[in-house]
Parts: structure tokens; C-alpha cells; sequence
């Protein structure tokens, strides 16, 4: 894959910062807790915020106006203006320095880190990464790292990509049906207005794909939820650092199993769809 020069126009994009301040409301957390049918007991104003569900506050609210044909917001605010029509989210990274606490106001500080054009067999790539600090009172919570793939549009007739069959068994795994209800609910509770995700016909006829696309971030949940349902709810472990990366789509055409193999410092999860295929990949490490 060849790489091409950063023009001057997107270079200076890289270091810019933008503030959100949110609060993490008991009752978009327990709505995600419905939303997962997660066995754990009620949550509280105080209860630990499960690792991952920061991502239904700090709501990008962009004028209806001021969305992209996608449903995205338009680009040239804070994420930087690349020619590319398609714009999934490619992995994260992210180390929990403490809990958040539900019920806590929170900020979040998010700085454009890099910025890198390649080519790839598929044609032209963009990969935005993006910095993340998010904060409660007494300070710093959580820092992340999210990869922003950008590519162009889909070629008549060229499929999506597929996972490589999974070559282990892990001693976890949970099917999911996925259908548009569970995306809908899930983009609703991130404010998240890509058509991939709700609109079929946009979703089949103008980016090629078979069908509504799992978001990434809910398969990313989903695997962390495994872990937390597997060894934090029913031991004394708690998830100190997270990655993840996509491989391939899932679509809600077909189940697909969040999988995991854990061992002495963490765990190994993966989610498998059709034909065993691997459509991401991630690891948890256990706080020590």
C-alpha cells in the first residue's frame, strides 16, 4: 500500500482541539443497558459507567442544515475536508485511568493527531486519528485514540470486504440477530445520522452494501460487554486498557457471535460473522 504526500491544506488541520462538555446521565445509560440486555443489576446516579459507553454522551449536534449527504455532520469543521464519500470508523485504543461515574459532569478534549493518505486495492485511503481526554471533576478518566478510514465511493458490482475465516474457538461467545430496531436504537442513543445504519436503499443503492451496516462502536461494546458479562460482573477484575480494530462489515442480514479467549492478563475478543469470517478484532487487559 503507497502513500501519498500530506498537502499543506490537511496538514494544517493536524493539532486542532475542540472542547465538549456533557453529564452522564443515569437515563441514556440505562437506556443502552436495555438496548444490550445486559444482565447486570440496575444502574444508579454514582454506579461505574461500563467501559465503552461514554460513547452515547458528547453528542456531535450539527444543524440539520449542516449534514452531509451521508447523514454525517459536514466535514471542514473539526474533522478536516477530505474528498472521500465514505467515512467508517477504523479502530480505537483507549486506557481507563479510573472509572467514570454516572451522574458526574464530564468534558472531553479532542485534538486531530494525525492525518495519512495512502493508496490501497481498493483506490484511495484516508486515516484520520483522533485524541481524546475525557474528564470529571477530579481530572482525567479516560484517553483514547479513534482511527477514521476514509474511502472512495463503491465501484458498481465490487463487493464489501470479508473477514478471513476465524481459526480458534474461544471459551466465550453470544449470537446476535442484529436488525434495524437495535440500530436505530443505537443510533439514537449516540445521535449518530450516517444513513448506512438506517437507511437501506441509501445503504444498498449509493454505497453498494448488501444491507444496513452494525455500527462499529456497537460491535466494539458488544465485545467489551462479553468481557465484563464473563469475568468483571462475576469476579474482581476491572478493564484498564481496550483495542480494537475493523476487519470487514457486518450487515443485519445474518447473525454474527462476539467471541472472546481470555488468560492471566486479559482477554482476546473478536466477532465472527458469516462463514466464521472475523470482522474485528480487539484485546482488554485487566487492571493490575
Amino acid at each position: 500500500m503507497g502513500e501519498e504526500n500530506l498537502s499543506e491544506d490537511l496538514g494544517g488541520w493536524i493539532g486542532k482541539i475542540r472542547f465538549h462538555a456533557d453529564t452522564a446521565a443515569l437515563g441514556r445509560a440505562t437506556a443502552l443497558q436495555a438496548t444490550l440486555e445486559s444482565p447486570a443489576a440496575p444502574l444508579g446516579d454514582g454506579d461505574a459507567l461500563p467501559e465503552l459507553w461514554h460513547w452515547i454522551y458528547f453528542w456531535e449536534v450539527a444543524k440539520q442544515s449542516g449534514l452531509g449527504p451521508d447523514g454525517h455532520a459536514a466535514r471542514g469543521e473539526f474533522l478536516p475536508p477530505i474528498d472521500l464519500p465514505r467515512r467508517m470508523w477504523a479502530g480505537s485504543r483507549l486506557v481507563w485511568l479510573r472509572p467514570l461515574r454516572i451522574g458526574l459532569e464530564l468534558t472531553k478534549q479532542s485534538e486531530i493527531a494525525d492525518i495519512q493518505l495512502k493508496q490501497g486495492r481498493s483506490g484511495r485511503l484516508a486515516f484520520v486519528t483522533v485524541r481524546h481526554i475525557v474528564s470529571d471533576p477530579a481530572g482525567p478518566v479516560l484517553e483514547e485514540e479513534h482511527d477514521i478510514v476514509y474511502r472512495e465511493a463503491a465501484q458498481p458490482g465490487t463487493p464489501p470486504a470479508t473477514g478471513k475465516p476465524s481459526e480458534r474457538d474461544g471459551a466465550w461467545r453470544r449470537e446476535i440477530a442484529p436488525d434495524p430496531t437495535l440500530l436505530f436504537r443505537y443510533s439514537a442513543l449516540t445521535f449518530n445520522g450516517h444513513r448506512i445504519h438506517y437507511d437501506r436503499p441509501y445503504a444498498q443503492e449509493v454505497e453498494g452494501y448488501p444491507g444496513l451496516i452494525v455500527h462499529g462502536p456497537l460491535l466494539a461494546t458488544m465485545m467489551i460487554d462479553l468481557a465484563r458479562r464473563e469475568a468483571v460482573e462475576n469476579g474482581d477484575k476491572r478493564i484498564a486498557r481496550f483495542r480494537f480494530r475493523a476487519l470487514a462489515p457486518v450487515f443485519d442480514t445474518a447473525p454474527f457471535a462476539v467471541c472472546g479467549q481470555p488468560d492471566a492478563t486479559g482477554a482476546d475478543l473478536w466477532v465472527e460473522g458469516p462463514e466464521r469470517a472475523v470482522c474485528m478484532d480487539g484485546r482488554v487487559d485487566w487492571a493490575d
